[in-house]
């Protein structure tokens, strides 16, 4: 009996020293990808709601293949919601927001800098081998030094006076 819990010990110990041997690939702190081949929600973009144009005569005449005007556009409407104005067809209409945006310089290799630094950071921080072992999700314990306090930034800008309007409203007695 005694030597059959040695004999589970060791292999227990041999399993979980095997574990921690999964380097070689680049270390996923999100578990983001799915292994099935069902429908991706974040692919599908529900069409803009129909209306009724003030006249039929100001229709654009139908293009086969062509855009339609209930079709989704994410940068014009990512460009409208941050007060600026949609290209037309082609090129940049909104030259203020754009030169307000690009204020500071523009590094431009900077998606590779930052996807470097990451890969960098998550290689040192890819978590305890039964994380690993198990699948868990570790993102945001290896970046909770990074990450803000939102109950204490809310605090501190309510006491120094500025609205919060889309925060949930204040306790009694807390400003």
């Amino acid at each position: 009996m005694r030597s059959a819990r040695v004999v589970l010990a060791i292999a227990g110990a041999a399993l979980l020293a095997l574990s921690a041997c999964g380097g070689g690939k680049a270390p996923e702190l999100m578990n983001l990808r799915s292994d099935s081949n069902g429908p991706d929600e974040f692919a599908i973009l529900p069409p803009k709601a129909l209306e009724m144009p003030p006249s039929l005569a100001d229709l654009p005449a139908p293009t086969p293949g062509g855009a339609n005007l209930t079709d989704p556009q994410p940068f014009a409407d990512a460009i409208t919601a941050l007060g600026g104005n949609p290209p037309a067809s082609s090129g940049v209409s909104d030259a203020g927001l754009y030169n307000y945006a690009t204020r500071n310089g523009v590094a431009p290799g900077i998606r590779a800098t930052l996807a470097a630094e990451d890969l960098e950071f998550r290689s040192k921080n890819r978590g305890r081998p039964l994380e690993r072992l198990f699948n868990q999700n570790v993102y945001y314990k290896a970046y909770a030094r990074m990450s803000l306090d939102q109950q204490a930034e809310l605090l501190r800008w309510r006491r120094a006076g500025a609205r919060t309007p889309s925060a949930p409203p204040a306790k009694p007695g807390e400003k």
